[in-house]
């Protein structure tokens, strides 16, 4: 059974579905200051601080006013830790939703169900992956 790889590099990746899309990529933009990362297609948005990774992605649903969190991404820093990841999350018995598989963007990820059937995405983007940050000084 392989042993763990090494520690996951933050919790930096959060997908959220929204039916207003246009509006609260506008929101995100103008009112907090993120930047557009990536435009996906006319139904998928990434933005971004610089050091994280935010995916709007539009809703079909109304919505409730209840938050809707598609799921929730751990960043890794290489392409060979992403299969380190799968490689022991498999041997582990971890629910498997899908196969590391590429974004078209240089980003590549794969998704598992936590033991509340919560979604969750070990993922690899060149755009935060290797990152370190420290306290304050």
């Amino acid at each position: 059974m392989p042993s763990r790889p090494g520690r996951l590099n933050g919790l930096r990746h959060i997908a959220i579905v929204v039916p207003n899309l246009e509006e609260c990529e506008r929101f995100y933009v103008e009112v907090l200051g993120m930047e557009v990362l990536n435009r996906a297609n006319q139904d998928l948005v990434y933005l971004t601080c610089g050091n994280d990774n935010l995916s709007l992605g539009r809703s079909d649903v109304p919505s409730s006013g209840v938050q809707a969190v598609d799921h929730y991404g751990f960043v890794v820093d290489s392409l060979e830790e992403l299969e380190a990841w799968y490689q022991y999350l498999k041997a582990q018995g971890v629910t498997l939703l899908d196969r590391p598989f590429a974004h078209g963007d240089g980003a590549h990820s794969f998704h598992v169900l936590d033991p509340a059937g919560n979604k969750i995405q070990p993922i690899y983007h060149p755009a935060i992956s290797g990152q370190r940050f420290s306290a304050p000084t």
